[in-house]
């Protein structure tokens, strides 16, 4: 028997994140088999990770749009703490 693990599709996007790529949704969508990108990293962001949608040029100047994995502002970090605060979360 084997001792094998199924990582769920947002698991798999997550840890895209964490080694520090950016995607977009379409790679969500190619990569990981994702139906609803945007689902998946409102999901990742309820479950209190900092994912940022980015605009990237390449060098011809098309522009992209990608998520990325960051470090929230004081503000955003404050903002949760007077939400937890005031009882709304």
């Amino acid at each position: 028997m084997s001792n094998t693990t199924t990582l769920t599709k947002e698991q798999k996007v997550l840890n895209a994140l964490q080694e520090g790529r950016t995607l977009s949704s379409a790679q969500m969508k190619s990569f990981f088999g994702t139906g609803n990108p945007q689902a998946v990293v409102q999901s990742l962001r309820f479950k209190g990770y900092s994912i940022y949608l980015n605009v990237v040029t390449d060098t011809k100047g098309r522009s992209r749009n990608v998520y990325r994995l960051g470090t929230p502002s004081r503000a955003i970090v404050a903002a949760g703490y007077k939400a937890m605060a005031n009882g709304t979360v």
